[in-house]
């Protein structure tokens, strides 16, 4: 990032409750935000063995898709790639915001209250 003139803060959230989920508006697990955009619109979700073992309890989270393959945590280059992409390409396209929390985090906040 040092061939841009844009300085980036990086803010890293730990979300400890579901009301807290909700407040930020989120609509899957992990998730990352470029100004408030989520970087990756469609996603889709698969067994997280790691938030499993935190909760007792199966649970899905997010699968990150890069130049055709699935990942569990997100490549650093497609991270690179969509701070670019939001620098110069101008408008992002727009997102639509749950009012609820998605039920997989539900699942996972609920399990884990009870450990």
């Amino acid at each position: 990032m040092k061939a841009t003139v844009y300085e980036i803060e990086v803010q890293k959230i730990l979300v400890e409750s579901e009301q807290q989920a909700l407040k930020l508006e989120f609509v899957s697990s992990p998730t990352i935000r470029i100004n408030g955009q989520d970087i990756q619109l469609d996603f889709k979700e698969s067994l997280c063995e790691s938030c499993g073992d935190v909760c007792g309890e199966a649970v899905d989270c997010r699968v990150w898709t890069w130049q055709g393959q699935e990942y569990t945590t997100p490549p650093k280059a497609m991270i690179v790639d969509a701070i670019l992409r939001h620098v110069y390409g101008g408008q992002q396209a727009s997102q639509q915001v749950s009012k609820d929390v998605p039920d997989n985090l539900k699942k996972f906040f609920a399990a884990k209250a009870k450990r």
